[in-house]
């Protein structure tokens, strides 16, 4: 199994020509019944020895954050981190591996940002909260070291700001598809962070982070548009950034989305709220179609079942109401997927000439 860098990286050596190449696009192509463009593909498993080196790489990773952990409690995120770049040098700069470099990097990055959180938290001081309760009619007391909201958020944005950091450096030294995507993210999370400190309120209960996470997902979606429009083919590592980066956006997009129609507070929502998350989850569905991206699809698909179930409940389907949820779902997703193609096209063929011109070439090859 070879992918798209595969191919290009056997046209840069000189094994097939651009031509051979372009033929074997074509075919394989034909084989789907889609064009290369449409089928959104990116390396990620080319045989078990990949799982392999993954698993083995994640107890590593496992025993060092133990280790570190028993120590003192950033250390155990710094081993992660240290041991994450090493075995990088090994599966990703040398073998290209690519299921191995994805673990690899997150690993890096996650294991520098808690180091950064657990450093700034030692440094923050804590204040003591009284807790009093009756028992057996006597009065108990107890206390509990805890933090403001703005020392929390600031643990929150050393951890982004260090990541983004590390990440920049990975970049440099492995480019690995993702590691665009994580930086991005790891800004995020320092910007939303920063939000929470000066408003001194908790990431989760901040009114503001909404229409900021909103904000930053639409700048995320239109980063990785950039990204999209300079391959609109799909032949470079261009196209995988953009993948990368489209999964970033689209929990960024949807869940503020959701979260003001009540669908992620875990209490029943209304039935009008129902039917505008299927309206929003239908326009998703046209943009996805229109930048031949699945992600806001995906990153959606959880809030739909939740409104879904919950029309069916009105409608008196209690006992099948899962089951009928998934059902409809499951048979909308899998019509769209097979005639993806020719959806897209008749939507792509509606769009301006200029438009329809940078747009990834699937559906308008295909027309």
């Amino acid at each position: 199994m070879y992918s798209e860098s595969d191919l290009q990286s056997a046209v840069a050596a000189g094994a097939i020509s651009p031509d051979a190449a372009e033929a074997l696009r074509s075919h394989a192509a034909s084989l789907r019944l889609s064009p290369a463009a449409d089928e959104e593909q990116f390396r990620l498993v080319t045989g078990f020895n990949d799982i392999f080196v993954t698993i083995a790489c994640a107890l590593v990773i496992f025993a060092a954050a133990s280790v570190g952990a028993q120590q003192v409690s950033w250390l155990g995120g710094l081993l992660v981190a240290a041991s994450s770049w090493l075995m990088a040098e090994a599966f990703s700069r040398k073998r290209r591996m690519a299921l191995p470099s994805i673990v690899l990097l997150l690993s890096f990055a996650i294991g520098l940002g808690t180091a950064a959180s657990s450093l700034a938290g030692l440094l923050l001081p804590t204040h003591e909260v009284q807790h009093s309760f009756t028992f057996g009619g006597k009065l108990e007391t107890w206390s509990q070291a805890v933090r403001y909201p703005w020392q929390e958020a600031i643990m929150a944005a050393a951890a982004g700001l260090t990541a983004a950091l590390g990440i920049a450096l990975h970049w440099l030294r492995f480019r690995v598809a993702i590691t665009i995507a994580a930086g991005i993210g790891a800004v995020v999370l320092l910007l939303l962070a920063g939000i929470a400190a000066v408003t001194n309120q908790n990431l989760g209960s901040n009114p503001i982070i909404a229409p900021a996470a909103l904000v930053c997902g639409l700048a995320v979606f239109a980063y990785a548009m950039k990204w999209d429009l300079t391959d609109p083919e799909r032949k470079t590592q261009n196209a995988d950034i953009a993948f990368w980066l489209h999964l970033l956006a689209a929990p960024l997009i949807a869940h503020p989305l959701f979260y003001w129609m009540g669908v992620t507070g875990g209490d029943e929502i209304s039935s009008i709220s129902a039917l505008g998350v299927l309206t929003i989850y239908v326009l998703f569905g046209i943009v996805a179609l229109a930048v031949d991206r699945r992600a806001l699809l995906v990153s959606a698909l959880a809030y739909v079942l939740v409104a879904l179930g919950q029309l069916f409940r009105s409608y008196g389907a209690v006992e099948l109401n899962v089951a009928l949820t998934a059902l409809v779902i499951g048979s909308a997703l899998l019509a769209l997927s097979a005639f993806w193609t020719p959806i897209r096209t008749a939507l792509v063929q509606r769009l301006p000439g200029n438009l329809q011109a940078r747009l990834p070439q699937g559906a308008t090859a295909a027309a």
